[in-house]
């Protein structure tokens, strides 16, 4: 029997009570933060494998791509999250380990993700960039699925809020580094104010960033077929999550701020991204006006024909 405690959204009428475990075997707890992972995982998978084609690319191809990517990704998100994370795990560095308890930074994953797809695409003779387009959509579906294994932790949530979203944890879950900041005893203070001593009441931002990236998702699929060069989904997925990030970061209580300013990391980072992202599509577009014809798939389409033309004569 696993310990739970209540998540309430007040103004919802909704009170639930989900253990961070889902179950046992053996006396050892599988936690609904691995199996969201893993679910998401082969979701992103069979979406990636079906719109392989669209990109000029294979099932093969997909497989590949992921079987080397995504071990190496979340090796680097979990890298990311304890180097800048480190005091929860310098008394017991093993902690390291447990992934399944949560703890993966996107930042580290996308890094590592795309240096492997590089690789990969070398390899294959594919165009990286086209290989990188293919995997960005997986990669949200990957976080739309993650965010909610931060809700069975109880974890990764905003400040104060009594918006219509609003969520109620209890106290205890609100991380010590946390709680001396000033943001942390506001927090607290708010709670006390609002009469509900012993709980706090924040920003689901696991919720905000979970709906951000299906909305995305859902405009890059549709947008996809219209794509008028390599990269360009890509580079829209940066934009994209970047724009959400850089908002919901500056609702968060846990943000690591960069050498001891005002500056939160990840916040800076997803600025870095809308503008890398927005400004390389906004430029190709405008001066280079690409019509589509020079996109992987199409340039394959064309040599494939001229080949079978070729056997004809």
């Amino acid at each position: 029997m696993f310990l739970t405690d209540p998540i309430v959204f007040p103004h919802l009428g909704i009170t639930l009570d989900p253990s961070p475990a889902a179950f046992s075997i053996g006396g050892k707890a599988i936690y609904w933060y691995g199996i969201i992972i893993a679910v998401g995982f082969l979701l992103a998978y069979a979406y990636m494998s079906r719109r392989a084609p669209l990109y000029g690319c294979t099932s093969d191809d997909a497989l590949d791509a992921v079987l080397w990517a995504v071990p190496i990704a979340v090796v680097c998100a979990r890298l990311y999250y304890c180097i800048f994370y480190w005091e929860l795990y310098a008394d017991n560095p093993i902690k390291i380990l447990y992934i399944w308890e949560g703890g993966l930074a996107i930042y580290g994953g996308v890094i590592g993700g795309m240096a492997v797809l590089f690789f990969v695409a070398r390899h294959k003779k594919i165009p990286p960039l086209t290989l990188m387009d293919l995997a960005a959509l997986p990669v949200m579906i990957g976080q739309i699925f993650g965010r909610w294994g931060n809700f069975f932790n109880r974890e990764a949530f905003g400040g104060y809020t009594d918006n219509f979203l609003a969520m109620r944890l209890l106290e205890s879950h609100l991380p010590a580094q946390t709680r001396a900041t000033e943001a942390g005893q506001k927090l607290l203070e708010m709670a006390k104010a609002g009469g509900y001593e012993g709980y706090i009441q924040v920003h689901p931002t696991f919720l905000y960033e979970s709906v951000w990236n299906l909305v995305g998702f859902i405009a890059l699929h549709f947008y996809a077929k219209k794509r008028k060069f390599d990269g360009e989904i890509f580079l829209l997925y940066l934009a994209w999550y970047g724009l959400g990030r850089v908002w919901i970061e500056g609702l968060r209580t846990d943000s690591l701020y960069l050498f001891g300013t005002g500056i939160r990391v990840s916040q800076l980072l997803a600025g870095v991204m809308v503008l890398a992202g927005g400004g390389v599509v906004a430029y190709v577009r405008l001066r280079k006006k690409p019509d589509g014809s020079q996109l992987y798939v199409n340039r394959k389409a064309a040599e494939e024909a001229a080949e079978a033309k070729t056997e004809d004569i």
